[in-house]
């Protein structure tokens, strides 16, 4: 009998939450890499944008990670890679869609990114990296060129399916080829790595082709501005929104960097039709109100997008008022309930119609229902199921319906859950080192680490900063300077803990004088006195000696 080695499958993002996702797998001491994405911070991550899978695992391992394959071009699969990838330096592997958009991004990078040389791999074609063997079978999504992976391995055969839907009418692709997918079936599928974010939705996620009729018709009869906000990426979405402009006699007009990026790359890749014309907003500053549609950004409720720029007064071209329209196209995403809705509360404050998915069919899901998922499973018919892209409860109820289908699933994989697939029943055999990290604009920190925490501490306790001049003797040359941040107005504290300073410094030891640690150590403990009958009873303290 030929023996094998193991195979593995470590998610170190994407299980457990909705983004972020980075999966790999393992066979005979080779590496191969699925997606390197991002989430966005929120509110308890101050001063950052960006969160990211920790690599630290892989990156320890580099010299034996083949390559880098990405399934799509979306941020929370390919994002991070103008950030991490100097820590990897692996060949990347993208189709041509996807390839253009991270060449554009990469400018955007850490230093070292300009090195990375991306293959183009078609869509339908097959990839031999070492002991993998990986076939590229096109889905559908809400972006071009999505594709699952058919990895072969001397250990089995897996089904990594990335970001997919049965669109039977995508627009911009052919719908997805069941019969190809069921002869990848007939194969044998050890394992299915699947998508769980719609699996409490019944039924089918809908037709981009019946989005597009019905924004035609959302548009048609409506006097003054109208504004439509979706997701960039999907460029069947702004075609659809071209299209309502286009048959209510309206010139589309788009805003925002990223949706610029994404008409350049399609153009650039053949799914730009020739006769489809965006206008900026420059251009378009004299069209009469009735005869523009905007097509912009934010849609999620971000703060520096061109919509909430336009909410707030604040966009250099654009002004929406009164008797004006916006159509929300887009989901709302869980997470960002709070900003979307101090959106719309600042359009309606404006006297601005608003227009989102739970009122009018304006959006569908890029990811596939309860329905597809039974479809997908009756077509691969995977031995084992493997629950990813979502939050536990979604992992949970994926495995649920895969068990009622007949489909053995694993269960409790989670980010840094090492799962041998083969041989033998697949198990979880190890929790390796996973986490996130924050971009801060020039290089990843830990979420959880000093800085970060250091961040919140600021903005939760304030920040006191006690200055001393001392001259060449050990003695003060001018008495301490206190200055007090996010504490209020506190005069009279600050002038407490300049006198407390002064005193605690005269009643240090000639040698502590001379010593910038010593003061340090004993002064910090000064406005905690001060503040204890406050509610911040632990500020952030700085000392800063000045020698002269």
């Amino acid at each position: 009998m030929l023996l094998t080695h193991p195979l593995h499958f470590l998610p170190l993002g994407g299980s457990g939450e909705i983004g972020m996702n980075l999966n790999l797998y393992e066979y005979g001491g080779s590496w191969l890499m699925c997606d390197l994405g991002v989430t966005f911070a929120g509110e308890e991550l101050p001063g950052i944008d960006l969160v990211m899978p920790d690599i630290s695992y892989i990156a320890e391992r580099r010299q034996h990670l083949l390559g880098l394959v990405l399934t799509h071009a979306h941020e929370d699969h390919m994002g991070a890679v103008p950030y991490l990838w100097p820590l990897l330096e692996c060949p990347v592997y993208a189709t041509p869609f996807t390839a253009a958009l991270l060449a554009e991004k990469l400018h955007e990078g850490a230093d070292g990114i300009h090195e990375l040389d991306i293959h183009i791999i078609d869509p339908g074609s097959t990839l031999e990296l070492g002991p993998f063997s990986i076939a590229l079978h096109g889905l559908t999504h809400s972006i071009p060129e999505p594709n699952a992976l058919v990895l072969d391995t001397p250990a089995g055969r897996i089904m990594h399916t990335g970001d997919w839907k049965l669109d039977p009418e995508p627009l911009i692709s052919d719908p997805v080829d069941e019969e190809a997918i069921r002869k990848s079936g007939d194969s044998g599928i050890l394992a299915m790595v699947c998508d769980s974010t719609n699996v409490f939705r019944p039924g089918t996620s809908g037709s981009e082709a019946d989005v597009r009729s019905s924004l035609v018709d959302e548009v048609a009869g409506r006097r003054g501005r109208v504004a439509v906000t979706t997701f960039a990426s999907n460029l069947t979405r702004l075609l659809s929104i071209h299209r309502a402009a286009e048959a209510n006699g309206r010139r589309c007009v788009a805003l925002g960097r990223s949706m610029w990026r994404i008409i350049k790359c399609a153009r650039q890749t053949g799914y730009l039709p020739p006769d489809t014309h965006f206008m900026s907003d420059r251009d378009a500053r004299h069209l009469d109100p009735d005869k523009v549609l905007y097509m912009l950004t934010g849609s999620q409720g971000e703060p520096n997008a061109a919509l909430s720029r336009i909410a707030e007064g604040n966009h250099q071209t654009v002004t929406l008022e009164a008797g004006d329209h916006v159509i929300f196209s887009s989901k709302i995403i869980p997470g960002n309930e709070r900003a979307i809705f101090d959106l719309i509360n600042r359009l309606t404050h404006l006297g601005i119609e608003t227009v989102t998915e739970d009122e009018k069919f304006v959006h569908v899901s890029g990811h596939p229902n309860r329905e597809e998922l039974e479809r997908m499973y009756a077509l691969v018919r995977p031995r084992y199921a493997i629950p990813v892209h979502g939050e536990i409860r979604h992992l949970k109820e994926h495995a649920t319906l895969a068990e009622s289908l007949g489909v053995e699933p694993v269960r409790g994989v989670a980010n840094g859950s090492l799962v041998r697939l083969a041989p033998g029943t697949p198990s979880i055999v190890q929790t390796v080192n996973h986490g996130r990290v924050a971009w801060t604009g020039r290089r990843a920190v830990p979420v959880n680490g000093p800085l970060i925490r250091e961040r919140r501490d600021v903005m939760a306790c304030g920040v006191v900063i006690i200055t001393l001049v001392v001259d060449h003797e050990g003695d003060l040359a001018a008495d301490p300077h206190v200055i007090l941040m996010g504490l209020g107005e506190e005069p009279d504290i600050a002038l407490s803990i300049a006198d407390d300073a002064a005193d605690t410094f005269e009643d240090l030891r000639p040698r502590e004088k001379m010593m910038d640690e010593d003061i340090t150590r004993a002064l910090r403990r000064i406005p905690r006195r001060w503040l204890a009958g406050t509610r911040v009873r632990r500020p952030v303290t700085r000392v800063t000696i000045i020698r002269i």
